[in-house]
């Protein structure tokens, strides 16, 4: 391990204890701030450990984390905690499968109005099975988890979506992906199974997903499908990951922190207006920060190394 390297691990072991240690300082907004902040960590690493490499926009973020949220609202009291987890994760890994086989053969804009129509669809099905066989509009999650309990988990989940995430860029598949990113014909050419890759590393980053909607379920006492496929959810997590760059191991996070206050300030006191400054957001981070501000940082570090 290179001296910057060893830095690099320090100083995010450093930050993952911070971070852990929270619980014992933080009062109840500053808890719930950090839930938001811990759990779109999350979901935008996880939205880029896919998205980034093959530069595919995925919008369907939400239909994993909503699929979470409900397995724990169904199966919360009938099975074990970490077994709920692990049906969740697993029903979130079949879809990733599903969805994957049938349509990552798409690409561009194709794929982002799939991908969005996916959620919207998920919403509904969903929707259609409460009304016409449970009966009823939501429901209600009474689990005996603290909000200290869910943070924890969340920063673990966190902790180990960024070791999957190092551990892949470091790897043949890895390499794959980003050759997929550039030209995927010419990954084609040189042998490498893209479709293959591609299913491999969506159904990694919905697990991820899934798991963090899970995990968040507690949460509320009472979930429907408005709360749990909020389709505004899967644009945020987009603008927060290119904002701080999904072609980083923690470029996500850069733009997770800052993003995370301001929506918190608009819904609070700007709530018919949150929506019209999320699409402005994004439309500055396109033109501005095509790399995000981790590749702004990364090219001010090279030019200064060059003079």
């Amino acid at each position: 391990m290179t001296q910057a390297a060893f830095a690099r691990a320090a100083a995010g072991c450093a930050a993952l204890a911070g971070a852990a240690s929270l619980p014992l300082f933080g009062d109840g907004y500053h808890m719930a701030l950090a839930i938001n902040i811990a759990n779109y960590t999350v979901l935008a690493t996880a939205w880029a450990l896919f998205s980034g490499p093959t530069r595919y926009i995925s919008l369907c973020t939400v239909a994993f984390f909503g699929i979470g949220a409900y397995t724990v609202a169904v199966l919360g009291e009938l099975m074990a905690w970490p077994l709920v987890l692990a049906v969740a994760g697993a029903i979130g890994v079949a879809l990733a499968l599903v969805v994957g086989l049938s349509t990552l053969r798409l690409s561009g804009i194709y794929f982002v109005i799939f991908s969005f129509g996916l959620a919207e669809l998920v919403r509904q099905l969903v929707t259609w099975f409460e009304v016409n066989v449970s009966r009823s509009v939501g429901r209600y999650v009474f689990l005996d988890v603290t909000q200290q309990a869910i943070y924890l988990q969340l920063v673990a989940l966190a902790a180990v979506v960024f070791l999957v995430a190092w551990a892949i860029r470091r790897s043949r598949l890895g390499l794959a992906l980003r050759i997929i990113g550039d030209d995927e014909t010419v990954a084609q050419h040189c042998g490498i199974d893209a479709a293959r890759a591609k299913l491999a590393l969506f159904a990694v980053s919905a697990l991820f997903m899934t798991l963090a909607g899970a995990i968040m379920a507690p949460r509320w006492t009472y979930i429907d499908p408005v709360i749990a496929f909020n389709p505004v959810m899967s644009f945020q997590v987009v603008i927060m990951a290119l904002l701080g760059g999904p072609g980083r191991l923690f470029g996500p996070l850069l733009g997770v922190v800052p993003l995370a206050f301001l929506f918190d300030i608009l819904s609070a006191q700007f709530p018919n207006h949150a929506t019209l400054v999320l699409g402005l957001v994004f439309m500055a981070i396109v033109y501005a920060l095509p790399d995000g501000v981790a590749g702004m940082l990364a090219r001010r570090r090279r030019a200064g190394a060059a003079s």
